[in-house]
């Protein structure tokens, strides 16, 4: 078994992590950006197969790396864990459908509540106390379905019918846009940026270039909030105007 994870401030990959130590402590585990992690997928015949959800569906990055590489999937045994900030429905699900059509067997859903990343929004912010709450709870919830995963009871969360009732209407339907095209509207206050260059460095579609000591953007944004999240000056916002936190794991543990 392995994980293979799409991560954007470290939710995912602290939550798959723990699945994965907790059913197996030798599994490794991989990011999709990962040079190795082909071979890996390659080489398993179980996976563990992670990401945040936006909008009721998957990230572009992801949507585009299951796609971008059918063939992998054939045969292969995966479960899906989704983390989310507020609402998905079938988070779990919008990959499965995509896992079956290219051969894949689903074993089961888990979705996860964490610390939302969009810092830039007021209406989604939490206190440090409830993020962390959040935390501790995913942590709880993991630790009880691995046990009942090691006893062959399998979560199915976000796989029926109504969870993808729940998704289209609840949010997809009316933002799938955002999700289904990369995001060209990132914004950089250039009074408070130094053009360091860690936005363009932590950047998982190389989407950043610093040019002319100024930061450039090439219209394809996944929306992940790595940069936001780590701008030494906070000098980035994404979809809001306003940085109300920096939203990073590490912050809540």
């Amino acid at each position: 078994m392995i994980g293979v994870y799409f991560s954007g401030t470290g939710n995912t990959k602290h939550c798959v992590e723990k699945l994965c130590e907790c059913l197996d402590a030798t599994a490794e585990v991989y990011s999709i950006e990962d040079e190795s992690v082909l071979n890996a997928i390659k080489q398993a015949d179980k996976i563990v197969f992670a990401y945040p959800i936006y909008y009721s569906y998957l990230p572009k990055i992801v949507y585009d790396f299951i796609v971008n590489h059918a063939e992998l999937w054939h045969g292969k045994s995966i479960f899906i864990l989704a983390t989310m900030g507020l609402f998905s429905g079938d988070g779990a699900g919008c990959s499965a459908r995509l896992f079956k059509k290219y051969g894949a067997k689903i074993l089961g859903g888990l979705h996860l509540k964490m610390p939302d990343c969009i810092g830039d929004v007021k209406a989604l912010k939490k206190s440090l106390d409830d993020n962390r709450r959040l935390v501790k709870n995913a942590d709880d919830k993991i630790t009880a379905i691995a046990k009942r995963i090691k006893s062959g009871k399998y979560p199915k969360d976000g796989l029926s019918f109504a969870h993808r009732m729940a998704g289209l209407f609840g949010q997809r339907l009316y933002f799938r846009r955002k999700t289904k095209k990369y995001n060209r509207k990132i914004k950089v206050d250039a009074s408070k940026c130094v053009a360091c260059g860690k936005c363009s460095t932590l950047c998982p579609m190389q989407n950043i270039t610093i040019q002319n000591e100024s930061v450039a953007f090439n219209n394809k944004c996944t929306t992940c909030y790595r940069c936001f999240a780590n701008c030494p000056t906070k000098a980035i916002t994404i979809i809001g105007k306003r940085i109300y936190e920096q939203c990073k794991f590490e912050n809540y543990i």
